[in-house]
């Protein structure tokens, strides 16, 4: 077994993008490529790539498959150490990123060039920036963004759900008595697996559309910082699957932060910092009747290019994982 790889960070978030060594996955549709990745065959790359000792507990990652249709560039299946996520705006932004430097898409080395990607959640974009031949930052353009629910109880706070290509539960870390900073990670990853477990099955938690995109992915803890120059301020952890933590700011988790500060009448754009200090900036360019559609700005650095073998003789076999 050999698997190919080009790895990326976005604001310290790993996304490690396979390029060969998985197989073919079925499905009309990225939605039903999805489900398809659990087949044995196929999930023990994930396994592979996610697990020790050629991952590590918080890696990410995506196979690239497919579009839907020729509206798009490419599909993209994401995934963790503990499955298969419905959206990723990090993974998003280093997918375009990759798309430009590797040629999959033709690029103005001195303009905008939009990479169109279908994900479970819909069909997203990154719009790619160049100058001088050289990508400079990546706008993730999402999936409408909404509210679903306020103040719902959960392990002893309340909790604000809504959506941004995945379901998130936002909690401000004062009213755990914490902030969102290192020296507090292992208790804060604590309450989100405690919030994220009460919340399961709550009414609030069901997608309307599909149920497939169903259930609370992450928990969103957010600190209110100084804000100023026409724009707010939060410093955010999302803590999302099974006790992993988003280094960056958190893409699709920024939308979903969107949609409830825009229904609080919020129209400034958001400067979202995360816990090791990256930084995204985004705003809602319109409203549609779906909810509202946040455009995040970030960038995706090359980490590296790998290749993973598995030693049919090795008894450790696809990996482990230790929190």
């Amino acid at each position: 077994m050999t698997v190919t790889t080009v790895d990326y960070h976005t604001g310290g978030e790993p996304f490690r993008i396979v390029t060969a060594g998985v197989p073919a996955i079925p499905g009309a549709t990225v939605l039903d490529r999805r489900a398809a990745a659990s087949a044995p065959e196929i999930d023990r790359v994930r396994r592979l790539l996610c697990h020790e000792p050629r991952g590590h507990a918080d890696m990410y990652g995506c196979f690239v498959v497919p579009p839907d249709d020729d509206g798009a560039h490419l599909g993209a299946l994401f995934w963790h150490k503990d499955g298969y996520s419905t959206a990723c705006g990090h993974g998003t932004i280093a997918l375009g990123v990759h798309a430009v430097q590797e040629g999959l898409v033709e690029a103005d080395p001195d303009g905008d060039t939009d990479v169109v990607v279908d994900v479970p959640s819909g069909r997203v974009t990154a719009r790619v920036r160049c100058s001088g031949g050289r990508v400079r930052s990546v706008t993730f353009v999402s999936v409408p963004s909404y509210v679903i629910a306020r103040a719902v109880p959960a392990a002893g706070v309340e909790a604000d759900l809504s959506y941004g290509g995945a379901i998130y539960a936002s909690v401000p870390a004062g009213a755990l008595g914490l902030a969102v900073e290192p020296e507090y990670l292992t208790e804060l990853i604590a309450h989100g697996r405690r919030i994220k477990t009460d919340l399961a099955g709550h009414p609030a938690t069901r997608h309307p559309g599909d149920d497939r995109l169903s259930g609370v992915y992450g928990v969103i803890f957010y600190d209110e910082l100084p804000g100023g120059d026409g724009h707010v301020r939060q410093r955010n952890v999302t803590v999302f699957a099974d006790g992993e933590v988003d280094r960056s700011p958190c893409g699709s988790g920024t939308a979903a932060r969107l949609a409830l500060l825009h229904d609080q009448g919020v129209r400034e754009p958001l400067v979202h910092e995360s816990i090791v200090g990256s930084v995204f900036r985004a705003r809602v360019t319109r409203v549609t009747g779906d909810g509202v559609v946040p455009e995040i700005e970030g960038m995706a650095y090359r980490t590296g290019r790998h290749v993973f073998e598995l030693d049919p003789a090795d008894p450790v076999g696809t990996g482990f994982t230790l929190r």
